[in-house]
């Protein structure tokens, strides 16, 4: 369950894998369905209180929101995990908090983790190699596919510019250009027979 509600959460929210370790219950507003963007995991650290970094850039700082079906999830992951708690007693890590853990508290390895994605990935039929970072694209893609402008996909993965933004996607706007362009023809042959 952890490994599919952390690769859910980066799908349908684009973090950083870093940023998507780091969370916290705190980082979670329920009521308003925004998650709170303020931190990455520092793996060279073992103590809790230096297991959190700044984030990538200044514009990586950011509140995103998510649908009810990642919440809804991420509440039953909140019931099982105290429910772990309950059973593992001591040897369950309470100063850590951390939403993605490895089931004791404490962080996933960076390597378990990419090893977890490929079998998910072949289980899955899915031949291509696609790295952990690659479902923070796919979001991108599916934002944008889906109607999202640059502005809204540059502020929801925190980059720094627009620029930046449409440079990653180039690809990904020629194919929506057409597609407004489409549209927008469409539109105005629409509205030209309505007038008459």
């Amino acid at each position: 369950m952890a490994y599919f509600l952390l690769f859910k959460t980066l799908i349908d929210t684009g973090m950083r894998k870093g940023e998507a370790l780091a969370l916290q219950w705190k980082d979670i507003d329920f009521s308003n369905k925004k998650i709170k963007i303020y931190k990455t995991i520092v793996y060279d650290k073992k103590a809790a209180t230096e297991l959190f970094g700044p984030p990538k850039t200044d514009s990586s700082y950011r509140s995103i929101l998510v649908d009810d079906t990642l919440l809804n999830i991420l509440k039953k992951q909140e019931i099982n995990q105290k429910e772990r708690k309950l059973k593992l007693g001591e040897a369950f890590d309470r100063e850590t908090k951390l939403i993605f853990d490895r089931g004791d508290g404490l962080p996933f390895a960076k390597s378990t983790l990419q090893k977890a994605f490929r079998r998910i990935c072949k289980k899955a039929g899915i031949s291509k190699h696609i790295t952990i970072h690659g479902l923070r694209h796919t979001h991108a893609v599916l934002l944008l596919e889906s109607g999202s402008s640059l502005k809204e996909v540059q502020e929801r993965l925190g980059h720094k510019t627009i620029q930046t933004t449409a440079d990653t996607y180039a690809h990904v706007s020629e194919v929506l250009e057409a597609r407004g362009i489409d549209n927008y023809s469409k539109y105005m042959n629409y509205n030209q027979y309505e007038s008459k």
